[in-house]
C-alpha cells in the first residue's frame, strides 16, 4: 500500500562511461531512509534482489535515496501528515 514501482526499460543509460546494461533504483520513503545506517541495510538487501534478478553486476547498479516528510506526499485528496 505505501509502495510504488516505475520501471522504465529500454532507456539508454551511461554508468561510469559505460552503455553496458545498467540499472538505477530510485528510493523515497518516508521516516525510513533518512540515515546512513538505514540505507546501508536497505542497499545490501536491494543489491541482493537487483543482482539476481536482471543479472547485473553490482558496480552497474546505483541506489538514490530520498527522504521524504509526510507533507511532501499528496493522498486521498490530502497529505500523508493528515492520513
Amino acid at each position: 500500500q505505501r509502495v510504488n514501482v516505475t520501471v522504465r526499460s529500454g532507456m539508454t543509460m551511461v554508468l561510469a562511461g559505460s552503455a553496458e546494461p545498467c540499472a538505477q533504483l530510485i528510493v523515497s520513503s518516508i521516516g525510513v531512509v533518512s540515515s546512513a545506517e538505514q540505507n546501508r541495510q536497505h542497499s545490501a538487501r536491494f543489491f541482493d534482489v537487483l543482482t539476481a534478478k536482471l543479472g547485473l553486476g553490482p558496480e552497474r547498479i546505483v541506489i538514490r535515496f530520498y527522504p521524504l516528510e509526510p507533507w511532501q506526499i499528496g493522498k486521498n485528496r490530502t497529505v500523508m501528515t493528515f492520513l
